[in-house]
C-alpha cells in the first residue's frame, strides 16, 4: 500500500496543492513551504486517532483563518457602548444576492498497491489509476484496465467546515467515490483507517506518551496489533485501593486529615462524606493508562528513570524501536516522520532512514539534513515551493548535462544540499565570492542595518559554482525547482553573460578580472595596512617581498590568492569600516536587500531616507532602487 497523490484545498498555509509521491519520498524546502502541513493533511485522512480530537479542526486550520463566507465588514459591527461585536446580516444583502458557500477544507488522498485484504475490504469503492498518465483512468474502454500501467486504487477524502447553526467545526472522512455517487456518502471510519496502516511520527510523539499505556500511544498500538488485552486492571486497582499514602502518624499528614475529618463531623452527617485519606491514583483504568510509564535503567548501576527523562537522542531511537515493531506486525504500513535528524548523530540518521524504508511499504520524511537527503534518489526528492497566494508546487532535481550524477553525489553536502533547502540562491563564480560576500554582508549589516542585511537573514544560500562556465547550468537547476536565483561573477564575455542572465533573477557582474583585483583596486590604504599588521605572512611571500608593506597591494594580491581556501579575503573585508569596503560590493549587498525584502515607502524611517547607497563602480547609481 502506498500514497500516490494528495490534493489539498484551503488547509492551513496551503490554498491549493496537488502532490505526487514516489514509493519513498523526502519532502524538502525552506521553512513554511508546507512540508508539515502535507503530513498533517494525510493524517487527517488516514490517521485512525486524528478524528478523536475535539474539535477535529479549528479556525487556524482554514487558509488565512477564513471559515465563513460572510466578510467581517458586512457581518460585524462594533457596539461602541458595550464594547461587544454583534453579528448583523442586512436585509438588503439577503434580498439582492445569495451568500457565497462557506470555505471548506478538502483533502483527497489516492492510495494504490492495496493488499489482498484491503482489496476485499474496499472493493466496492475501487477506482483505476493510470501510473503513466498520473491520473485516474476514465476511458469508456473497459478492457483498458488490463494494461500493466493501470492500478486498482482507493480515494479517500476529508471534508471540514464551520457549521453556523451549531457554532462549531465539523470534519469527516469519506470514500471519495461515494461523494459523487450517493446523496448520503459513506464515511471512512476508524477501523477502515486502521486497515490502511498509516503511522505519523511527530516530534511531540517522542514525549511522555510513547511508552505509556495511554490510548493511541505507541505501546498501546503494539498491544492492539498483537491482539493482547492486558488482564491487569482489576488486580492493579485492588492493590492500589488497599494502599493508603502516608498513613503512618509520624509523617504528620494523617493527623491533619483526621482534624479535617473531625471538623466535617461538626457540620455534616457522615453520609455526606468522612474519613479523607490519600491514594496514589484515581483508581480508574483511564487514569492508570495515563500514569503508567516505562522506566529505563541508566548507567552501570540499578537506578532507573522514566523513559521520557532520558536524552533526546535516546528517546528518538527508543521510539524508532517501537515503530519498527509496529511495522513488522502490520507488514503493509505507510510511515511518515518529521526530521529524523533531531538529536541524532549522522550515522544514526542514515540507519533510521534505511531501516524505515525496509520496514514499510512507503516512507515519507521531511528533513533538512544532508545525511538524510543522501539516502534518497533524485526521483525520490520532492522539492516544495509555495507562492504568495498559498499555491504549493513540487519539483524534482533535474540535472543539466554539465552536472553528472556522480558529481552530484560526490559534492552533494558541499555544493547542492544547502541550495535544495533554501528559498533563494546566490550562485557564486568561485570560492572567493562564495565566502567573501556572506562575510561582508554580515559586516555591513552590523555597521548600517538600515541599508544592509546579512544574506542569511534574507534567506539567501550562497553556492560555489566552481567556475564561470558552471554558473548557467547550476542556476538553471535551482530555478527549475522554483527557487529565486541570483549570480555574482567577474567580467564575462557577452555570450556567457547572456547565458547567465537567462537563468537568474539578477546578475551582479563587476568589471575586473577577479574578485581580489576588485577589492585591491577599490580599497584605500588604511584598511590594507591595518590588515597587513594582523596576519602571519607565509614564507614564500616573505621570500618574494621581504618588506610586504613596501609593495603592499602586490603582496596582498599574492596573499589573497594563497589563502583562497582559508577565507583570506573574507577575513579582510570583515575588519573594514563601511566606507572602506568597495562601492560595488556595498551596492550589491544593498540591492540584494531591496530585491529580497522590499519595504513600502511609508514604512521607511527618517534615518533610512537619510542614507544613500553609493553608486556602483561602473558609475550607475542605485539610489532609485534603494528608495
Amino acid at each position: 500500500m502506498r500514497i500516490r497523490r494528495i490534493k489539498i484545498d484551503n488547509f492551513r498555509g496551503i490554498k491549493k496543492a496537488d502532490i505526487l509521491f514516489p514509493k519513498h519520498a523526502v519532502l524538502i524546502g525552506d521553512n513554511n513551504t508546507g512540508k508539515t502541513t502535507i503530513l498533517e493533511a494525510i493524517d487527517l485522512v488516514l490517521g485512525p486517532d486524528r478524528l478523536n480530537r475535539v474539535p477535529v479542526i479549528d479556525e487556524h486550520d482554514f487558509f488565512e483563518g477564513k471559515y465563513t463566507s460572510l466578510s467581517p465588514d458586512d457581518t460585524k459591527s462594533m457596539d461602541q457602548d458595550a464594547g461587544n461585536i454583534t453579528e448583523e446580516v442586512t436585509d438588503e444583502a439577503d434580498a439582492n444576492s445569495d451568500p457565497d458557500p462557506p470555505p471548506h477544507i478538502e483533502i483527497e488522498v489516492t492510495i494504490t498497491d492495496l493488499s489482498e485484504e484491503q482489496r476485499s475490504r474496499f472493493g466496492d469503492y475501487a477506482e483505476w489509476w493510470d501510473e503513466d498518465a498520473k491520473k485516474f483512468y476514465d476511458e469508456p474502454n473497459v478492457a483498458g484496465v488490463d494494461g500493466g500501467q493501470i492500478l486498482q486504487a482507493l480515494r479517500v477524502s476529508f471534508i471540514g467546515q464551520y457549521i453556523p447553526d451549531e457554532d462549531d467545526f465539523e470534519g469527516k472522512t469519506y470514500f471519495t467515490r461515494s461523494l459523487f455517487e450517493s446523496d448520503r456518502p459513506d464515511t471512512f471510519g476508524r477501523r477502515d483507517k486502521q486497515a490502511c496502516g498509516f503511522l505519523y511520527l511527530r516530534s511531540l510523539r517522542t514525549g511522555t506518551r510513547a511508552l505509556s499505556l495511554e490510548r493511541g500511544s505507541l505501546l498501546d498500538i503494539i498491544l492492539r496489533l498483537k491482539e493482547i488485552r492486558p488482564q491487569m486492571w482489576e488486580k492493579t486497582l485492588d492493590s492500589l485501593a488497599s494502599f493508603i499514602v502516608a498513613s503512618d502518624p509520624k509523617f504528620g499528614i494523617s493527623g491533619i486529615l483526621e482534624s479535617i475529618n473531625t471538623a466535617l463531623k461538626k457540620y455534616v452527617p457522615k453520609e455526606w462524606g468522612v474519613q479523607p485519606h490519600l491514594k496514589v491514583s484515581n483508581l480508574t483504568r483511564e487514569h492508570l493508562r495515563k500514569v503508567i510509564t516505562a522506566f529505563i535503567q541508566t548507567g552501570d548501576g540499578d537506578h532507573a528513570a522514566p523513559f521520557y527523562r532520558q536524552g533526546r537522542g535516546t528517546i528518538n531511537m527508543l521510539v524508532l524501536a517501537l515503530l519498527s515493531q509496529i511495522a513488522e506486525e502490520k507488514q503493509n504500513v505507510i510511515f511518515a516522520m518529521e526530521e529524523p535528524e533531531t538529536a541524532i548523530p549522522p550515522y544514526a540518521q542514515k540507519r533510521i532512514v534505511h531501516e524505515i524504508q525496509n520496514l514499510s511499504s512507503q516512507a515519507i520524511f521531511t528533513s533538512q539534513s544532508p545525511y538524510v537527503l543522501e539516502e534518497f534518489g533524485l526521483d525520490e526528492t520532492v522539492v516544495l515551493s509555495r507562492d504568495s497566494d498559498g499555491i504549493v508546487n513540487q519539483a524534482t532535481p533535474d540535472l543539466p548535462d554539465s552536472i553528472k550524477l556522480k558529481r552530484y553525489r560526490q559534492e552533494f553536502r558541499t555544493r547542492f544540499c544547502e541550495g535544495l533547502l533554501a528559498r533563494r540562491i546566490l550562485v557564486a563564480e568561485g570560492t572567493t565570492e562564495a565566502t567573501a560576500l556572506p562575510a561582508v554582508a554580515r559586516r555591513l549589516a552590523e555597521l548600517n542595518p538600515f541599508i544592509y542585511v546579512s544574506l542569511e537573514a534574507l534567506g539567501i544560500c550562497t553556492v560555489d559554482a566552481g567556475g564561470e562556465t558552471n554558473i548557467p547550468d547550476l542556476a538553471k537547476l535551482y530555478r527549475k525547482l522554483g527557487k529565486c536565483v541570483f549570480a555574482i561573477c567577474d567580467k564575462q564575455s557577452d555570450a556567457n553573460k547572456a547565458a547567465i542572465e537567462d537563468q537568474v533573477e539578477s546578475l551582479f557582474m563587476h568589471e575586473e578580472a577577479g574578485f581580489e583585483e576588485l577589492v585591491l583596486k577599490n580599497t584605500p590604504d588604511a584598511p590594507l595596512l591595518r590588515f597587513a599588521d594582523t596576519i602571519e605572512w607565509p614564507q614564500h611571500i616573505i621570500a618574494k617581498y621581504p618588506d610586504p608593506k613596501a609593495k603592499l597591494r602586490d603582496a596582498l594580491a599574492e596573499y589573497f590568492l594563497w589563502s583562497k581556501g582559508s577565507l583570506g579575503i573574507a577575513d579582510f573585508l570583515a575588519q573594514c569600516a563601511e566606507e572602506e569596503i568597495p562601492q560595488w560590493i556595498r551596492t550589491t549587498c544593498a540591492t540584494l536587500k531591496i530585491l529580497c525584502d522590499p519595504q513600502p515607502a511609508q514604512a521607511r524611517t527618517d534615518d533610512e531616507d537619510a542614507q544613500e547607497v553609493p553608486p556602483s563602480s561602473d558609475g550607475v547609481s542605485h539610489d532609485d532602487e534603494t528608495n
